[in-house]
């Protein structure tokens, strides 16, 4: 029998680099490697809580809620900036559910009735800490009960588009879609199409 995890890690220090967004911490720990040896180790975290995201979709007209934004990171990495994403936020101690409605509603002007957890995964377990929670819900053009675009204050400028899922699978395929839990979820809801 292998060793449970929690007794192959002894935390040796923690030093916290920044705290002026969220937290990045330095850990240095020992771990207990598969050939029994102790193994000093340096790793940096960043903590920005867990999120939730959801993909909305019209089975009448096979359509999709999507939204484009522009994100830094990915703008300081050689993209143009402007992502193409599933609605997501972070979780801010509300329970997935509650805050991906609230979420999709400041994003997309949409309130759906029913929302379905699909999985959970870490995006980027490597160096950031968060864990999303993936949401699928139904709509339709009345479910759509405001403008959206997001929070201003908090520097949000959010574009709702809607393609069909042909279309945004295809987007996907160009590079026009490159945000990784939006073609999570995509390719999720045409598994589960072509299932039926």
């Amino acid at each position: 029998m292998s060793t449970p995890t929690a007794e192959r890690v002894r935390i040796i220090e923690t030093e916290v680099l920044s705290e002026d967004w969220y937290v990045l911490k330095k850990t240095t720990f020992d771990f207990l490697r598969r050939d029994n040896v102790w193994q000093r180790q340096s790793r940096e975290t960043y903590d920005r809580g867990n999120g939730a995201t959801i993909l909305l979709f019209d089975p009448l007209r096979e359509t999709v809620v999507l939204t484009r934004q522009f994100r830094l990171p990915a703008f300081v990495n050689g993209h143009d900036g402007m992502l193409i994403e599933t609605p997501a936020g972070l979780l801010d101690a509300a329970s997935p559910e509650e805050r991906i409605r609230a979420e999709l509603e400041e994003e997309t002007g949409y309130r759906v009735r029913d929302v379905e957890k699909v999985f959970e995964a870490f995006m980027s377990p490597g160096s950031v800490t968060e864990k999303l929670y993936f949401f699928v819900a139904y709509y339709d053009s009345a479910s759509r009960i405001a403008q959206g675009g997001g929070v201003a204050s908090e520097g949000e400028d959010i574009e709702v588009i809607e393609p069909t899922l042909d279309q945004a699978l295809g987007m996907i395929g160009r590079g026009e879609i490159v945000d990784g839990k939006t073609i999570m979820l995509l390719h999720h809801l045409a598994l589960q199409r072509a299932r039926k």
